[in-house]
């Protein structure tokens, strides 16, 4: 049986670890990238407190010590269901069930020059590009002798409340209130403000009410200038539109208002349903295909009671589903009835600065503080997918806990030739 996961990320990784020792199965993993990398701990990369080979590995090196899986480095064009075959911008690949774990990309909502202009939060690319483009303005800053330039340079504005917003904006504040006092001395006072914007009524608007409370007060005692029920229309010349009317000038825009799925040449239109998301039964089996699956955040499942409009697009939906893929395959083999999917929501989790975080649990538990800080620590780096990401994590931040610092503030880009064809 050869299965083709399109996608290296939680659910495709844990989908082809599960079967990746077991005798009968050809696993083939097609990704764009050569590596597997841990999204939630992106923003950390893009501000500095990790490097990017903290939350990353590659996918040849993790799939090592399984002889029945092979990696493919690639981008999925086209799908020929009748032929059990797709197209990849290097070549194809036939199959016999083939399954996309293709996650989700930035959703801009139409907005080209936002999309053009601002920085977003989804790949390692965003967060070296982020923390290249923070300390370039930083710089510039330093030496501009123009008021208002300086003032944006030094602004900030994150588009989008939930943890990744929060969880930048927390980080910007104490970087600003800690390291910009240190090392750039001649900002101070300067005008470095931090906006977070949503336009929903609260922060973290899937959780309880506590923590949208707790993180919205901690924010504002960090100094984040905080705007709810408003949207941003527009990004023009250094200047942020919001729907109100109102304008803020800056340099940076972050957005991390939302995603949607992609989309693939070679599936009907009925196969998609909200955002994109491909429509699956309880089996995650693609809606009208015998051996086509969807798992993760591509995939949207209406059968569980639970979740009427599809699973949240988080970690452990993807985790979970990979791994019952992997036991549906086996059924498949031993010829015995699937089982469905049903979803065992483990709670949600937000960090928002030093010793502050929050933590809902399914039994309507809620913690804040330092305790709830701890608990997002160890779930995080349990989370990481091999020890020794565990080890750098683990060792740089201990090192930011005790010093209240980091030292990976390095401007590093790479310098293309003009004859490169990369």
């Amino acid at each position: 049986m050869h299965i083709v996961i399109i996608g290296g990320g939680f659910a495709g990784v844990n989908l082809a670890l599960a079967l990746g020792k077991r005798k009968g199965y050809k696993i083939t993993v097609v990704d764009k990238n050569n590596y597997n990398f841990f999204p939630p701990l992106i923003y950390q990369v893009a501000t500095g407190f990790l490097e990017p080979s903290s939350i990353s590995y590659p996918f040849r090196k993790l799939f090592s010590d399984q002889p029945n899986t092979s990696f493919r480095l690639g981008k999925l064009t086209k799908v020929v269901p009748e032929e059990n075959k797709v197209i990849l911008s290097n070549g194809e690949l036939t199959y016999d069930y083939l399954v996309f774990a293709t996650g989700a990309k930035t959703n801009f909502f139409g907005m080209e020059n936002v999309q053009r202009n601002a920085i977003s939060m989804k790949t390692l690319d965003d967060a070296i590009e982020m923390r290249n483009k923070l300390l370039q303005q930083m710089e510039q800053a330093t030496i501009s002798t123009d008021p208002d330039d300086v003032r944006k340079r030094l602004t900030v504005v994150i588009a989008g409340g939930g943890p990744t917003g929060v969880e930048l904006s927390g980080m910007f504040a104490e970087m600003r209130n800690g390291i910009l006092r240190k090392e750039y001395p001649e900002l101070v006072g300067k005008g470095s403000e931090i906006y977070l914007i949503d336009g929903s009524e609260a922060l973290l608007s899937p959780m309880s009410l506590q923590s949208q409370k707790h993180t919205y007060d901690d924010l504002r005692k960090l100094g984040v200038k905080i705007m709810l029920n408003s949207r941003v229309k527009d990004y023009v010349n250094d200047t942020v539109y919001l729907g109100s009317g109102e304008t803020i000038e800056t340099k940076t825009l972050i957005w991390a208002a939302g995603v949607t799925a992609n989309v693939f040449e070679g599936l009907p239109a009925e196969t998609y349903g909200r955002a994109g998301r491909i429509i699956t039964d309880e089996f995650n089996r693609v809606t009208g295909t015998a051996n086509i699956f969807a798992i993760g955040d591509t995939s949207i499942q209406l059968s569980d009671t639970d979740f009427a409009f599809g699973h949240p697009q988080v970690a452990q939906v993807a985790i979970q589903q990979g791994r019952h893929l992997a036991k549906n395959f086996r059924l498949i083999t031993e010829n015995k009835p699937l089982v469905p999917f049903k979803y065992k929501d483990k709670g949600s989790m937000a960090i928002i600065g030093r010793m502050k975080a929050v933590v809902d649990l399914p039994n309507k538990a809620h913690f804040n503080g330092t305790i709830a800080w701890f608990a997002w620590l160890f779930i995080h780096l349990i989370s990481l997918i091999t020890h020794r990401n565990r080890v750098r994590t683990l060792y740089n931040w201990m090192i930011a806990y005790f010093t209240k610092d980091q030292s990976l503030r390095m401007i590093i880009k790479p310098t293309l030739r003009p004859d490169s064809d990369q």
